[in-house]
């Protein structure tokens, strides 16, 4: 089958490469290079990066759409925006019988959606109808679920509302926000490409969404999961567990800023380790890293400040 991937970090990898060993990839799409953590250069996203080493073409356009100034949208009479003719043009020659989207962050305009043969198959990080949105896995984890799982789902213009056709579910217990996208990105790849052609050739039903269940998981910003002690410890580990490169679970001690990097809810308490006072008990901080530090664990870090 000839397919066009769309797709961005680490959960989009392991599809990436087991489509590429089944199938034809005329084109990858993923998000421009982005500004390194430490600010010095422009890096290519994971998928990009994968890409260029299979010798596929990548694109990485800023948005679909047209603007006038690189800023403001561009309409047509009826009010729509005006999708790029460039990146339709693109698509349009790789003539895909499918499009498959991984983590891809950019929602597809209808005329992108019209012009696979079989449409466009997303892997979605929930299992839908929960958590419809950017960041599922995060808020998954905020909210305490002890199960997560990732749905093949068929892609319409609104938000991850489209109906799906197959789901598999793993447990959270024990796991943080960069475990659960290791795994949940092998999940993705051993679900979907097997299966494949018999989704292409309608012999696996599509499940409409209910929407009354559904949940939304909008993007964890910054500052929105650091540490507070009114909240409880389980609800505190939670934000350590949902931590991620673009929103750190960070609070300050002994006047340190720090991330927070690995947490425990404690069961009793020592003077070599260090804790963090919740509402309904101690959480113990076993891994940090100090602004402008290296990482270390909590008790290395009460050792240097006695």
């Amino acid at each position: 089958m000839n397919i066009v991937f769309m797709g961005t970090p680490t959960i989009a990898l392991p599809t990436l490469n087991a489509l590429a060993e089944k199938h034809q990839l005329s084109a990858v799409f993923s998000r421009p290079d982005a500004v390194s953590h430490r600010g010095r250069e422009k890096l290519p996203s994971l998928v990009k990066a994968r890409a260029l080493e299979l010798g596929i073409t990548c694109y990485t356009p800023r948005s679909f759409y047209v603007s006038l100034d690189n800023c403001k949208p561009l309409f047509n009479n009826e009010g729509q925006r005006v999708v790029d003719a460039d990146i339709l043009s693109h698509i349009e020659r790789s003539a895909p019988d499918l499009i498959v989207v991984v983590a891809y962050g950019m929602i597809l305009p209808a005329a992108v959606l019209e012009i696979p043969k079989h449409g466009c198959i997303n892997i979605h990080a929930s299992l839908l109808p929960q958590w419809r949105g950017a960041a599922p896995i995060q808020r998954a984890l905020l909210a305490g679920q002890d199960e997560v799982g990732i749905s093949i789902m068929r892609m319409e213009t609104d938000l991850d509302t489209g109906p799906y056709c197959l789901q598999a579910k793993t447990s959270a217990k024990g796991k943080n926000y960069q475990q659960l996208i290791v795994e949940m990105g092998a999940m993705g790849a051993e679900l979907l490409v097997p299966n494949l052609e018999a989704i292409v050739a309608g012999e696996i039903e599509w499940v409409k969404q209910d929407g009354s269940l559904a949940t939304h998981a909008d993007k964890v910003l910054k500052g929105s999961i650091d540490l507070d002690n009114s909240l409880t410890v389980q609800e505190n580990h939670n934000r350590v567990r949902a931590s991620s490169h673009h929103a750190r679970c960070r609070t300050t001690v002994f006047d340190k800023s720090i991330m927070v990097l690995m947490a425990r809810p404690a069961e009793e308490l020592n003077d070599k380790s260090l804790y963090y006072k919740c509402l309904d008990g101690w959480l113990e901080i076993t891994q940090l890293k100090p602004d402008g530090g290296k990482e270390m664990t909590g008790t290395a870090f009460v050792a240097g400040r006695r």
